[in-house]
């Protein structure tokens, strides 16, 4: 019986006795040959190899099956396929599903490895992309040509943070061409404050890195699919040759049985930042789908169970390089790295023309640097006073 509450499903999912014979958490199986004791063995195993019976390392192994099986649990999906990293998940789950002719509508949010995937990649084999605004909802339907075959969402949009209006999306994508095969970058949720399938999308896709693992110390991807898409996409990523090592998946899955409390003080932390950035007089504005005025909000309150330590803001002045050195070689608690998801906090600048670069075809409506956090899980009175240090040095 599945568990009622997502906090007893993360402590308890992929942890059946066959995956951890006897321990509290589940083996770890490496293994490139796996031995068969007779014929019928391996044919048993021949028969069942993609549905987890044991069949060779890059099928995975007992280690990748509890996390797969946990996965789906977790996100409501038919099966789970594994990856060696975020952009490899996004990358991957598209190729399983186009064909040369194709035309997919992506979001002009999306993750900037996503976007040069699809202008650096996918033009060359002759699949072509068209961008959308996050926040064009129903209107979508205007976009469909009869060779579409991917919407690719991402919400909160990267950097920026807008929040899709899911549900009518979904809705108009379904009336106009009811065979496309919608997709969502579901990172920021870490799959579970924002049920993707649930809401009518075939695919939901996690750099596994951030929230997952939760610790900075790995890479991965996860794509859970619905049952219509499952098997395309375990078929095609097995062919592509796609995995993960065992010790990755292992600890992926261990990092999901705390992801529950690490998300409940990444939000509470965050929020109680950007709602003291909000009033800062050197802050234009603050990119936090749980306030009121963040693009979307109205949608992420009706959508979403929760947030997560991932937002920006935007300063009433573009710093000039001297300055942008001055504000962020200085802080003692926020460092500069991409990625985020870990336990520690992160700051990344962006300037106005970078954003525009990298959003085809939208108006970017601010003036001023970006500032993206990711807070992490240190004392929230201690980063305030870094962050405010940080105002101090660009005055």
């Amino acid at each position: 019986m599945a568990a009622k509450h997502i906090d007893t499903a993360l402590v308890n999912a992929g942890r059946s006795k066959k995956y951890t014979q006897g321990a509290v958490n589940s083996v770890i199986q490496r293994a490139s040959s796996l031995v068969f004791d007779t014929v019928e063995a391996k044919k048993q195993a021949t028969r069942g190899r993609a549905s987890g019976e044991l069949f060779y390392g890059r099928r995975g192994t007992l280690t990748h099956f509890s996390l797969q099986e946990a996965m789906c649990e977790l996100e409501g999906g038919a099966g789970c396929a594994l990856f060696p990293c975020g952009a490899a998940a996004v990358a991957n789950t598209i190729l399983a599903f186009v064909e040369q002719g194709d035309h997919i509508l992506v979001t002009h949010t999306a993750y900037e490895p996503t976007q040069d995937f699809c202008s650096k990649i996918l033009s060359k084999m002759g699949v072509t992309t068209e961008w959308f605004d996050p926040l064009i909802g129903a209107d979508i339907a205007k976009l469909v040509k009869p060779n579409t075959r991917i919407v690719f969402l991402e919400s909160p949009g990267s950097i920026t943070m807008e929040v899709h209006d899911v549900p009518a999306i979904v809705a108009a994508v379904r009336r106009v061409a009811p065979e496309a095969i919608i997709m969502i970058d579901n990172t920021w949720a870490a799959g579970i404050l924002f049920k993707a399938l649930d809401f009518g999308i075939d695919i939901s896709i996690q750099a596994a890195t951030k929230y997952l693992i939760g610790h900075s110390d790995g890479m991965i991807g996860t794509a859970v699919a619905n049952a219509r898409c499952w098997e395309q996409l375990r078929e095609n990523a097995y062919l592509m040759g796609q995995m993960v090592d065992a010790d990755t998946a292992y600890m992926t899955s261990r990092g999901l049985r705390t992801l529950s409390v690490r998300l409940r003080q990444h939000q509470e932390s965050s929020v109680q930042l950007a709602e003291w950035l909000a009033t800062h007089p050197q802050v234009a504005a603050v990119n936090h789908p749980a306030l009121p005025g963040s693009k979307g909000h109205e949608f992420w309150k009706r959508d979403f169970t929760g947030s997560s330590g991932l937002f920006s803001f935007v300063l009433r002045k573009r710093l000039n390089n001297q300055e942008l050195a001055a504000y962020l070689d200085h802080f003692t608690l926020f460092s500069m790295a991409y990625s985020w998801g870990g336990f520690e906090s992160l700051i990344l600048a962006n300037q106005p023309e970078h954003i525009a670069a990298i959003r085809p075809g939208a108006d970017v409506d601010f003036s001023g640097t970006l500032i993206r956090l990711h807070i992490g899980l240190e004392n929230v009175e201690d980063l305030r006073a870094d962050l405010a240090a940080g105002f101090e040095r660009i005055v």
